[in-house]
């Protein structure tokens, strides 16, 4: 892949440093509403509902990704500060999402108000619509230019590109972050994920997919870090957290139960016991629930993670080459390099442990005292 000249990295670097700039002055943690009896405010539950509702609307009216990702942002940042009413949270929505086509659509594109009101079924009048649109500006002082997590994402999808790292896989670059939009969609629509930064968001995502397709995935998010000047601490919480969701389906009932289902060779025939001491239990009839969900287990999951830890090990070494202190060139390397190469280290060796050792965040088990 070619590499594009250096003056395209700058130009993405200085459109980084102003989304995080933006981002600073304009973005608050997402603080969970606790319900009340009197159904005054809109619960986290009702909000995600609002959100996908919107992306839905989005598909069928075929608009740019930047108009459902601002459509959101300026969602949370209005019901942030005030109490709405559960009632009025789809005119706030259509509201809000008219605002955003406004903003990032072309002009002739942008649906009339009317057609749009009618398409969405928010069951809400012209004139209520524009009344909500009207106070969602002034509480938001007329200021909807924020920086969205979609907007990182491109930063940072683009900065890979330009550096001529191999990260696309198969497809094209824009399938390839068709694929990561719609993911951060996905991400849009759970209330415990806007509790993070959307730099870091799109940066946690853009790492995961590094590690499921680049043996170098850690000097490539370690650069695009340092980029960012962000927390390494911070972003393997935000990792974990986004990965967690990301192999959840939000759509399944909370009492969902799976049952396990081995591969057709290693089925049991229809007369099949099992002895109390046999460690596959039997198979479970599909009309105990009405919301069962078969899956089959994947065996060759292991034998791919240790290839991916032999490769990360190797990689690891030369880091450890890359920052060994006699390497060093002579005078040291400037007064703003220590914090990165600290910053890096740190990561280093915290997904390293993560890679090598069990996923799960419990400590290992101690004998208990003896009385």
């Amino acid at each position: 892949m070619k590499s594009t000249e250096p003056w395209e990295r700058q130009r993405l670097c200085s459109l980084l440093e102003n989304a995080a700039s933006r981002e600073a002055l304009m973005w608050k943690a997402y603080a969970p509403k606790k319900p009340s009896p009197q159904d005054t405010d809109v619960s986290p539950a009702q909000r995600d509902e609002a959100v996908r509702w919107l992306t839905e609307l989005h598909g069928r009216l075929r608009l740019y990704p930047e108009t459902l990702a601002l459509a959101v942002s300026i969602l949370d940042r209005f019901l942030a500060p005030i109490k709405a009413r559960p009632k009025y949270l789809r005119c706030i929505a259509i509201a809000c999402f008219f605002l955003a086509a406004k903003t990032c659509e072309e002009d002739e594109c942008v649906p009339c108000l009317s057609a749009l009101a009618a398409a969405s079924g928010c069951d809400c009048s012209v004139s209520e619509v524009g009344r909500m649109e009207r106070l969602i500006l002034d509480k938001l002082h007329w200021n909807l230019h924020t920086a969205t997590p979609l907007h990182f994402l491109q930063i940072f999808h683009a900065l890979l590109v330009s550096g001529g790292s191999r990260v696309l896989g198969g497809g094209s670059r824009s399938q390839h972050l068709a694929l990561l939009t719609r993911r951060l969609q996905h991400c849009m629509a759970d209330h415990t994920l806007t509790q993070v930064r959307g730099s870091m968001l799109a940066l946690s995502l853009i790492s995961l997919e590094l590690e499921s397709c680049c043996s170098d995935w850690l000097m490539l998010t370690i650069d695009l870090l340092s980029k960012a000047q962000m927390d390494s601490s911070e972003l393997i919480g935000c990792r974990e957290l986004l990965s967690r969701r990301l192999s959840t389906q939000a759509s399944l009932p909370p009492n969902t139960l799976y049952i396990y289902l081995p591969p057709p060779q290693d089925r049991p025939g229809p007369g099949t016991t099992y002895p109390p001491s046999s460690p596959t239990p039997p198979l479970l009839p599909a009309k105990l629930h009405p919301h069962l969900h078969t899956f089959t287990l994947r065996c060759k999951a292991s034998a791919k993670r240790k290839v991916e830890v032999n490769e990360v090990d190797d990689f690891f070494d030369g880091i450890k080459r890359l920052y060994n202190e006699e390497s060093e060139p002579p005078g040291g390397g400037g007064g703003g390099g220590g914090g990165e190469e600290e910053r890096g280290r740190g990561l280093c060796s915290v997904l390293a442990s993560r890679q090598e050792g069990s996923v799960s965040p419990c400590p290992p088990l101690q004998p208990s005292p003896a009385p």
